[in-house]
């Protein structure tokens, strides 16, 4: 694709009403072009391990290179990839996992059952679910080429939610010498199980990353093509991510013609998008995204669970979420709690923290009882996420209003990234606060909500120390039906507005731009794998 050049914004929504009016037709393809796909993920693919990161670029990027050994459909049911089936023994706590006859690895060397045990293996020291059943087995094994047992100490009823989920973070398989590789140095190499190959050498940061289709790729005989779930087929021979971080130049390209698919497209831009003949607006991601604040608890002030709490008057979700979404209240959701709305855990315990009387006022009272007025906050802002930025400022202003000393740390989503995994001091490139994002489905239940973890060092970023959140955690574990399930779910709200692990600001929905002619056959992620042309 040629170098695009860059308008304003101004110019761009200046020109809307002749561009939504022009009938442009499609672009004719040359053989060529139509056998590859040109799409611009929701951010650039920082780095190539998706267990170092939580980055949905990342995931989905994982999600082209690499199986898992079950998928997840929309209903959030596990159905088989990787794996054939399984077998459970020994009152729940003996599973026999077979693998399918027939998948390889991109070296064409087959996929095999101590690959499958070192890549769990691997993913346990990360994952919110892998480290529950990391502590609850006793012994992971491979029994010949296709089959492997996990041996548990006590049952674990969520094992097939925990290898099959789609996010945050997904059991991928990788080959055995790269499995043995620890998350955190991070593999630089990908030889992958899943249905592109990466190609290494086109790749630049920050501009493209190129992927082939694998011939060689077995896809799941069955199940509903959803999420993660199904066959997964790349009907195109080469696939192009494009990462162009301004919103107008992407909204420019795609209405040219040198771009097939834009992943989120910038709220700004929807409505323009949306009066083209030639373009599809579509929300293709079903669980919505949720918007949360998360303060670093290592440090001043926001290691004072007072002062986290003092914000909560403050808090004006339906200011977040106007700030990208305008006024369409179809397109958010407010108030939100720690869970998902709509999920098995979500209740009104505590919710009066968000739904009583908004108070600046009495925000300011209860920061200056902590003593904290005025505190320094180094707020992380990644200029070229348009959302995230949009949102990261919002919450800057709230700080200063209820009587914090916030400011901007500005950078790029890939140098945002770095920072926000750095646990020292602000001044020595630390940080206090970040917006982060998560789809709904990785906030249904505390097994695999990755923000209400209080396991300290090992926590996810922010690093929460709450023993009472890690007791009640394993208590929802334990829990012998959905009702006690339920009934913890309430107390663990409860303990999320005594606590404040962090603010929640309110769930969004997005949609996806592409040219009309494209079919998108997979719906709940917007991974481009199932994708035909015409």
């Amino acid at each position: 694709m040629a170098k695009l050049p860059v308008p304003t914004r101004r110019g761009l929504l200046g020109g809307g009403a002749a561009l939504a009016g022009a009938a442009l037709t499609r672009p004719a393809y040359s053989q060529a072009d139509a056998r590859v796909l040109r799409f611009v993920p929701q951010a650039d693919v920082s780095v190539l391990d998706p267990l170092t990161t939580t980055s949905y670029a990342v995931r989905n990027h994982a999600h082209l290179c690499w199986d898992t050994l079950y998928g997840i459909d929309e209903s959030f049911r596990p159905h088989p990839q990787l794996a054939e089936g399984h077998v459970i023994a020994d009152d729940n706590r003996r599973w026999t996992f077979t693998l399918r006859e027939g998948p390889t690895f991109h070296d064409g060397e087959k996929i095999l059952a101590k690959d499958a045990v070192a890549s769990i293996r691997r993913w346990m020291t990360r994952d919110t679910h892998g480290q529950t059943l990391a502590a609850r087995t006793d012994e992971i094994r491979a029994l010949d080429d296709r089959r492997f047992e996990i041996r548990l100490k006590q049952p674990f009823g969520a094992m097939l939610d925990a290898l099959g989920k789609s996010s945050s973070y997904p059991c991928f398989i990788m080959p055995e010498r790269f499995a043995a590789v620890a998350p955190t140095t991070g593999i630089t190499e990908i030889v992958g199980s899943g249905p592109y190959r990466f190609v290494a050498a086109e790749r630049r940061a920050g501009d493209i990353a190129v992927y082939a289709r694998y011939d060689r790729y077995s896809p799941a005989p069955g199940g509903p093509v959803s999420v993660t779930a199904g066959p997964k087929i790349a009907h195109f021979e080469r696939l192009e991510w494009r990462w162009l971080p301004d919103p107008s130049t992407t909204g420019a390209a795609l209405q040219s013609g040198e771009l097939d698919w834009w992943e989120r497209v910038a709220p700004d831009l929807r409505a323009l998008l949306q009066r083209r003949r030639d373009i599809v607006v579509d929300r293709i991601e079903s669980g919505g995204t949720i918007g949360m604040l998360r303060p670093n608890h290592l440090h001043p002030p926001f290691d004072d669970p007072a002062v986290r709490r003092a914000l909560w008057p403050a808090l004006n979700q339906g200011e977040f979420m106007q700030a990208i979404m305008g006024d369409d209240t179809t397109r958010y959701r407010v108030p939100v709690g720690p869970f998902t709305p709509g999920s098995a855990m979500a209740s009104d315990e505590g919710m009066e923290a968000l739904t009583g009387a908004r108070s600046l006022e009495r925000a300011r009272q209860l920061l200056a009882a902590t003593g904290k007025a005025g505190a320094k906050v180094v707020t992380l802002n990644p200029a070229d996420q348009p959302n995230n930025s949009a949102l990261t400022m919002v919450a800057i202003d709230m700080m200063k209003k209820a009587g914090l000393d916030a400011e901007a740390a500005t950078s790029d989503w890939s140098t945002m990234l770095a920072r926000r995994a750095k646990k020292e001091p602000p001044a020595q490139g630390g940080w206090n606060a970040v917006y982060v994002a998560f789809g709904g489905e990785d906030l249904t239940n505390p097994g695999g909500h990755p923000l209400l973890r209080g396991n300290g060092g090992d926590a996810w970023f922010g690093w929460p120390n709450s023993p009472r959140m890690e007791q009640l955690r394993l208590d929802w574990f334990e829990a012998p039906d959905d009702a006690g399930q339920r009934r913890i779910g309430r107390e663990i709200q409860r303990v999320f507005f005594e606590e404040v692990p962090y603010w929640p600001l309110g769930q969004y929905y997005v949609e996806s731009a592409y040219r009309r002619g494209l079919n998108v056959g997979r719906r709940g992620l917007s991974i481009p794998l199932n994708v035909t042309r015409g």
